[in-house]
């Protein structure tokens, strides 16, 4: 697509509906579990019987306000609601709720890798309360649609991007930076297979220079980051092979085909005022104070950006800080082992190393984990002070420890005759042993080849059982060899 972009400069931008982690409904007492029986979670309030009247819930207004900070926004202290006008069968009341023109957030920005991995800022133009539709499932009966209207009325946030984006690449990072937000302030699990977070793109390329957009085309029905990064790249090619083809790019909703990699009309675009918004005459203006901002504020959890700054300050590599801010649940044992060492790259090795595989061995969270962090502390300490080598503290006495997480790990490592040979005599007597099972070895190490070493050391801790301290190994190995 090298070519494509020597010519035209995309035009990209994101919508993306989140929908919260509430026990209940944005307007009602209905309850919000996925999965249950379709139709058992519905009232008459939410499916907009004459006489019933919606009730604000407070904890959309919570997440909105801690999503806003999250993302650097104006948080608006006056609310009003609004409703959106359209007809699906899924909609029971013909209407959404939803704001219009006073969005609870405005402005603010979020920041991503880029092509290259440069960091770059993707403005957000607004962050807006709303509710879902039901869903309409197509693929049970032959013949006719079924209509599942548990879903109508879960409260939703919607984000909308400033046209920042230029490539798929890039609405990818975007994505996945948006879902670790959510999921660190524990708002929504941000799952796009249960619906969780959905995701639509505008997508319009325009000649290099000029100021004026191109023709818009929004693309729906993506399931995965991965498939809006295709559609993404696919309707740029495509608007290019229209535009040198002499042709003109029409204003549409688009369908992305993941089997085949294409987007497919779907229907001509609505304007705006096809959904003849007015204002809500059932809710009351909502006003967000700026004590209650602080106070949201103040119980916010450090967040994914923070961490990263946190560790890279404490010389922790762009990829260890990356990994280890990826899901809060693993950043957050991992502050509580630095809590009890300084050795911070030990400690980012011991997470991606024998702990990861172990969770993903086991296929469990890190909440499920059976180690304190503390004890993960006190092993690190262990090798450091030449107690335990690096190897049968995340081997055997691991192990040992996933068994009896509650033991005191030196004396699991006394108990299982772990602890690291040190004493020179004792040492000398082995490395005597592996120098006379290779003579040649030694000859050929003496005549300049140095690499041999490792040899060495290695059959002096096949002997030792693995217990010999690496470093005095070394040393004394060198000594014996130089004379």
């Amino acid at each position: 697509m090298k070519h494509i972009f020597e010519k035209y400069e995309p035009v990209i931008g994101l919508e993306i509906h989140v929908q919260l982690a509430t026990a209940s409904k944005a307007y009602s007492a209905d309850a919000t579990d996925y999965g249950a029986m379709p139709n058992t979670q519905v009232s008459p309030v939410s499916l907009g019987h004459p006489g019933t009247l919606p009730k604000v819930n407070e904890k959309v207004i919570e997440y909105a306000v801690k999503l806003g900070l999250a993302c650097n926004c104006t948080i608006r202290e006056h609310n009003e609601y609004a409703r959106k006008n359209y007809f699906y069968a899924d909609l029971p009341k013909g209407y959404q709720i939803t704001q219009d023109t006073t969005p609870i957030c405005t402005g603010g920005h979020v920041e991503i890798k880029d092509v290259d991995g440069n960091p770059k800022k993707i403005g957000l133009t607004r962050i807006h309360m709303e509710e879902d539709s039901g869903k309409s499932i197509h693929d049970i009966d032959p013949f006719n649609t079924l209509v599942d209207l548990n879903r109508a009325g879960t409260p939703l946030l919607e984000i909308v991007s400033e046209p920042d984006f230029k490539n798929g690449v890039e609405a990818y990072n975007y994505l996945s930076e948006m879902r670790k937000l959510v999921r660190y302030l524990e708002i929504s699990d941000g799952n796009m297979e249960e619906g969780s977070l959905r995701c639509d793109v505008n997508v319009s390329i325009k000649p290099i220079g000029r100021e004026k957009f191109g023709t818009k085309v929004e693309v729906k029905n993506l399931n995965s980051f991965r498939n809006v990064q295709k559609a993404i790249d696919y309707e740029i090619k495509r608007q290019y092979e229209v535009l040198e083809g002499g042709g003109t790019v029409v204003q549409q909703t688009m369908n992305f085909e993941a089997a085949s990699g294409k987007t497919v009309l779907l229907r001509a675009k609505e304007d705006a005022h096809d959904y003849r918004y007015f204002p809500e005459p059932d809710l009351q203006p909502v006003l967000v104070k700026q004590a209650y901002i602080d106070d949201v504020r103040s119980q916010m959890p450090p967040l994914p950006k923070e961490l990263y700054e946190k560790y890279r300050q404490l010389k922790l590599n762009d990829y260890d800080a990356s990994l280890l801010t990826e899901s809060k649940e693993i950043a957050l044992y991992f502050e509580q082992i630095i809590e009890h060492t300084q050795n911070y790259k030990a400690a980012a090795n011991w997470m991606m190393g024998a702990i990861k595989s172990y969770l993903n061995d086991q296929a469990i969270a890190i909440d499920e984990f059976p180690i304190k962090p503390a004890t993960i502390a006190a092993l690190i300490k262990m090798v450091e002070a030449g107690d335990v080598s690096n190897s049968a503290a995340s081997g055997e006495l691991f192990r040992k420890l996933i068994e009896e997480p509650d033991a005191d790990p030196r004396k699991l490592a006394e108990v299982n005759n772990l602890i690291q040979e040190s004493d020179s005599d004792a040492l000398q007597v082995l490395i005597k042993q592996a120098l006379a099972k290779y003579p040649d070895k030694v000859e050929q190490y003496k005549a300049g080849k140095k690499g041999l070493m490792g040899l060495f050391v290695g059959e002096v801790m096949k002997l030792s059982r693995g217990k010999a301290d690496p470093k005095i190994t070394n040393k004394l190995l060198q000594e014996q060899l130089e004379k």
